[in-house]
């Protein structure tokens, strides 16, 4: 089987066969435990606002889409609302956590070899869905729960008192965000 793609199909991501070796490559790849030795027995979703690498717990996240310009609602001011937009046919609040978390949108800058797109973050919370915009977004990481960090005491204090705690993936330190402190702040931004 031919497993070279041409550079029009890369660049239209056109699907490809793929021969048995690769496949088995990629099989052992994940079969493989984990270097430190520990289980990974948490999961976040890790994304960038400003110059802050921050994570939600994977099970608030909905899906992420195309970043949109959100449409203003009338007369509501909340800290951290910045409108409404439209994902696939539903309207979801849009909400700054830039705002809510005393976070500078504007710094930081893209990392090294990638291209950084800005997306929204569908995220639930009791019931209720939001549009939580992003400058980048890394991906879902997976961490031993006890190798959590406590945070540093130089976090900007905004953001400090919404971490559980925070995580090396790579060269990035992630804070991670608690829901249940996160959460309500969500809501009153809708009031």
């Amino acid at each position: 089987m031919n497993t070279t793609q041409t550079p029009e199909q890369r660049q239209r991501g056109t699907d490809v066969a793929v021969d048995d070796a690769y496949l088995q490559e990629w099989a052992e790849h994940f079969r493989a435990p984990l270097a430190s030795g520990e289980a990974a027995d948490a999961s976040a979703v890790a994304f960038r606002i400003g110059a802050e690498w921050l994570a939600l717990p994977t099970p608030m996240l909905l899906r992420v889409a195309p970043h949109v310009l959100p449409h203003r609602v009338p007369h509501r001011h909340g800290r951290g609302l910045r409108g409404i937009v439209n994902v696939g046919g539903q309207l979801y609040p849009c909400i700054a956590l830039a705002d809510l978390l005393g976070i500078d949108a504007d710094g930081g800058s893209a990392r090294a070899g990638r291209h950084t797109f800005a997306r929204l973050l569908l995220v639930r919370w009791e019931e209720r869905a939001y549009a939580l915009p992003v400058a980048d977004l890394h991906g879902i990481v997976r961490y031993a729960g006890k190798r959590v960090q406590a945070p540093a005491a130089t976090i900007n204090k905004g953001v400090q008192r919404y971490l559980s705690g925070v995580i090396a993936e790579g060269e990035l330190r992630i804070g991670l965000l608690d829901a249940a402190l996160l959460g309500p702040q969500l809501a009153g931004a809708l009031r």
